[in-house]
C-alpha cells in the first residue's frame, strides 16, 4: 500500500513539518511536505493517490477552507487535521467539513503514523472499488460497441479490456473495413485519458509536407502560405489518444520524426526550436505486415518495435461467418432509425445468402448493405444460396450452412487444410476449430 499511495503534507511551521515527515519516512510511506494549502492545492486532483495531513491554522487559505476546497476535487479524499490545543470547537467543525480525523497538538509520532495508515488503508479501498467501478463499466462499454458471439470477437474484447485501463500504445492488424478505428475508439473511450480529444489521421494518400504540418503544426512563417500558427495532431492529442491510420503509408521521414516524438514524448513545430511535451496514447493501424514491410526495408523496424507495444489482430468477417446475422440486424435498426423507417425482416433464404458472401470489405460493406436493405434497395450483391427450412432456429441454421460449405470445399480440395483454407480465406486455425466442431474430416 504506502509503495502505491502517498501523503501531503500541509505545515507552516518547518519544525512541525520536518518531524512530521520524518515520522511518516520512517514507517515506510511516501510523503511530500509543503508550507501552505496553495501548494497543496497544485497537487491535489480528482483520484489523488493518497492522503492529506494539514495542519488547522496556515498562513492564507486556513486548513478548514483547505478541506471544503479539497473535497470539492475529491469528495473522498480523507483529510487528517491537525489542531492546536484550545481548537476543539474548530475540530468538530472540521468533521463536520469531512475530516477523516483530527490529531490535537502535542502528539506523538506513532498516533501521527497510526492515524495515516488508517486514512490509507481506507483511501486503498476507495480507489480499489473506483477501479473495479470502471473496470465493470468499461466491460459493458466495450461489448456493446465491438458486436459479436464468435470466439474470435470475444477474444478482441478481452484484449481492449485488458489494455484500455492504461496508456501503452498499441498496434491494430487488420484488413480494410474491419473496424480499427471503432477499437481505438473503445481503447480511448475505456481508458485513463477518455476526457482527452480523440484525434485522427489517416496516413494515407497525403503530401509528405501536408503531413508533416498535420502531424507536428507549424509556425507562423514556417513556409509559404503559412499565415499563422498552427497546432499539430500530436499536440492536439495531448492528454487524449492519436489514432494514426495506414501507418504504413507514413513517409520514411515522417517516421523517422514520429519516432523520436514517441522516444522522448515532445515535438516541434515546424519553424520552431521550441520543444513541446507531449503525453497521449497512440495507437496506430495498419492493414499490412508491418515485420515484413521492416525486413524489407519499406517500413522503419524500429518504428514497428516501438509502435508494437501491445498488439490486436482483428479478424475478416469471412473468419466469424457466426457473426454476420447477429451485425446485419444491428446495422439494420441504426439505418432504419436513421431513414425514418420501419426495420423490414430479414428472411432465412437472405440470411442464407449474407452468410455464403465473402464480405471483401468487411463490417463496412455490410454495414453499406444494411443501408440498403432498409431502404428497400434489396440488391443481389450477396451470394445465391439454396433455401433452408424456414422452421429451423437460426444459430441452428447458421451452422448448418457454414458446416455445409466448408465439407463442400474440402471435398473440392480433396481434404486439404491448407488449400481449403485459401479457398475459404480463412486462418488454417479457425478453419480447424470449425472442422472439429462439425465433425468433418481433412487430410491436413
Amino acid at each position: 500500500m504506502s509503495e502505491k499511495l502517498s501523503v501531503l503534507l500541509v505545515e507552516d511551521d518547518a519544525n512541525v513539518r520536518l518531524g512530521c515527515e520524518q515520522a511518516i519516512q520512517l514507517a515506510g510511506i511516501s510523503v511530500h511536505a509543503v508550507a501552505t494549502a496553495e501548494e497543496a492545492q497544485k497537487r491535489i486532483s480528482a483520484g489523488f493517490p493518497g492522503v492529506v495531513v494539514t495542519d488547522m491554522r496556515l498562513p492564507g487559505m486556513d486548513g478548514l477552507a483547505f478541506i471544503r476546497w479539497a473535497h470539492g476535487v475529491e469528495a473522498a479524499l480523507p483529510v487528517i487535521m491537525i489542531t492546536g490545543h484550545g481548537d476543539v470547537t474548530l475540530a468538530v467543525e472540521a468533521m463536520r467539513s469531512g475530516a477523516y480525523d483530527f490529531i490535537p497538538k502535542p502528539f506523538s509520532p506513532e498516533h501521527l503514523v497510526e492515524v495515516v495508515q488508517r486514512a490509507m488503508e481506507k483511501r486503498a479501498l476507495t480507489l480499489e472499488v473506483e477501479t473495479l467501478r470502471r473496470r465493470l463499466a468499461h466491460r459493458e462499454g466495450v461489448e456493446a460497441a465491438l458486436i459479436g458471439r464468435s470466439t474470435l470477437m470475444e477474444s478482441v474484447r478481452r484484449r481492449v479490456q485488458e489494455v484500455a485501463g492504461s496508456a501503452v500504445d498499441v498496434l491494430i492488424r487488420g484488413e480494410t473495413g474491419t473496424g480499427k478505428e471503432l477499437v481505438a475508439r473503445c481503447l480511448h473511450d475505456n481508458g485513463p485519458n477518455a476526457k482527452g480529444n480523440f484525434v485522427a489521421l489517416n496516413c494515407g494518400g497525403m503530401p509528405e509536407t501536408l503531413l508533416d504540418s498535420e502531424l507536428f503544426g507549424h509556425e507562423a512563417g514556417a513556409f509559404t502560405g503559412a499565415q499563422k500558427r498552427r497546432i499539430g495532431k500530436i499536440e492536439h492529442a495531448h492528454g487524449g489518444t492519436l489514432f494514426l491510420d495506414e501507418v504504413e503509408t507514413m513517409p520514411v521521414a515522417m517516421q523517422i520524426k514520429l519516432l523520436r516524438v514517441l522516444q522522448e514524448r515532445q515535438l516541434e513545430r515546424l519553424g520552431s526550436n521550441q520543444a513541446i511535451k507531449v503525453a497521449c496514447r497512440v495507437v496506430a493501424a495498419t492493414k499490412e505486415d508491418l515485420s515484413v514491410l521492416a525486413q524489407g526495408d519499406r517500413f522503419r523496424a524500429d518504428l514497428y518495435y516501438r509502435l508494437n507495444v501491445v498488439t490486436i489482430d482483428l479478424p475478416p468477417l469471412r473468419e466469424r461467418r457466426e457473426d454476420i446475422p447477429l451485425l446485419f440486424e444491428h446495422f439494420l435498426g441504426q439505418a432504419a432509425e436513421r431513414f425514418q423507417r420501419l426495420a423490414p425482416v430479414v428472411e432465412p433464404e437472405e440470411v442464407h445468402r449474407l452468410m455464403a458472401h465473402d464480405w471483401p470489405g468487411n463490417v463496412r460493406e455490410l454495414r453499406n448493405a444494411a443501408d440498403c436493405f432498409a431502404l428497400g434497395l434489396r440488391q443481389d450483391v450477396m451470394a445465391p444460396a439454396e433455401v433452408i427450412d424456414r422452421g429451423l432456429p437460426l444459430a441452428e441454421a447458421v451452422e448448418r450452412f457454414e458446416r455445409s460449405l466448408i465439407a463442400a470445399e474440402l471435398k473440392r480440395q480433396e481434404g486439404s487444410l491448407a488449400r481449403t483454407s485459401e479457398a475459404l480465406r480463412i486462418a488454417k486455425t479457425t478453419l480447424h476449430d470449425k472442422i472439429r466442431k462439425y465433425g468433418l474430416q481433412s487430410a491436413g
